[in-house]
């Protein structure tokens, strides 16, 4: 089914000024009973559904970092090695914020469209040196084989819920619920748990540079997060650990009124789902008394008079 987001193409994500791009069409066919369940990328999902909608399985997580495609002719080539001036394409203002700041030598501008669209932009005419793209769709696609290069957290974060593919629901149908529920994959739901409760506390959405980095090492989950000015200068970032314990739990009655910024995982601890949402929300606490609102504030001001 096409959404708004993928029929408005000339126009950047974060201007659009419409929290459910990707999103919207797919849930009406939901609340008319057209269809029972939708598949969406994570990241599409606003951090507060409507209501009576949830999330039932979030699915284990694909490679979530942002990958570098490089026009036929720099192949070989890193961001760092590019010439100077080189225009590199993104409509993500979390991705131009970290990579303007990191590598001070490119121009970075807007590019629409999805994958195949981009690459034919990229590959057909000689206005973008590179691309950046999220490696997970492009590993869906089966287009491995584009990838340049990989982004490590100390070059670009990635997107809350990136890489994760989310099946929504209407929480009301248990039967359903319980159906999807064994896709869910606990340490992903975790993460995103964490990640989607930093963004949600931020009050962060797509017109504003937000990242984040997650992971599962010796039962400890650790959340980086950071915010940054549209051109990067100014940032905030830090990074907090809890221990979830990740434990089978009986199956309990399906409780519509118990989600998690979203996600209903009956099957996977409570407690475990509890630190997780509250790690995303004292991290996001942590920045905010350091003056993250104050960047998103001005962030989100120049974007929209852009």
């Amino acid at each position: 089914m096409s959404t708004i987001g993928d029929k408005i193409l000339d126009t950047a994500l974060s201007k659009i000024g419409e929290k459910s791009l990707f999103t919207k069409e797919l849930e009406n066919a939901l609340e008319r009973n057209e269809v029972d369940l939708v598949v969406h990328s994570l990241k599409d999902l606003p951090t507060t559904l409507p209501s009576g909608f949830t999330i039932g399985a979030v699915l284990k997580r694909e490679n979530p970092h942002d990958a570098v495609v490089l026009h036929p002719k720099h192949i070989g080539k890193t961001l760092e090695t590019l010439p100077d001036n080189s225009v590199i394409g993104t409509s993500s203002l979390r991705r131009a914020a970290q990579l303007k700041k990191r590598f001070s030598h490119l121009e970075f501008k807007d590019i629409r469209g999805n994958l195949n669209t981009r690459l034919k932009k990229l590959d057909e005419k000689a206005d973008f040196a590179a691309i950046i793209l999220a490696a997970a769709g492009l590993r869906r696609m089966g287009w491995d084989n584009r990838i340049s290069q990989i982004l490590g957290p100390e070059d670009c974060m990635y997107a809350v819920g990136q890489g994760a593919l989310a099946v929504e629901v209407r929480a009301r149908d248990a039967d359903i619920l319980e159906m999807v529920s064994v896709l869910h994959d606990p340490d992903t739901v975790l993460r995103c748990i964490a990640e989607r409760a930093f963004l949600r506390h931020l009050e962060g959405g797509c017109s504003v540079p937000v990242a984040v980095h997650t992971e599962v090492k010796d039962s400890q989950l650790y959340l980086t997060g950071a915010v940054y000015s549209l051109d990067g200068s100014d940032s905030l970032k830090e990074t907090m650990q809890t221990s979830p314990v990740l434990q089978e739990i009986p199956i309990e009655e399906v409780d519509e009124q118990f989600q998690r910024v979203g996600v209903t995982a009956s099957k996977i601890s409570g407690e475990a789902q509890d630190r997780a949402e509250r790690l995303g929300i004292d991290l996001a606490n942590l920045l905010l008394s350091k003056g993250a609102k104050e960047i998103l504030t001005v962030a989100r001001q120049l974007n929209d008079a852009r």
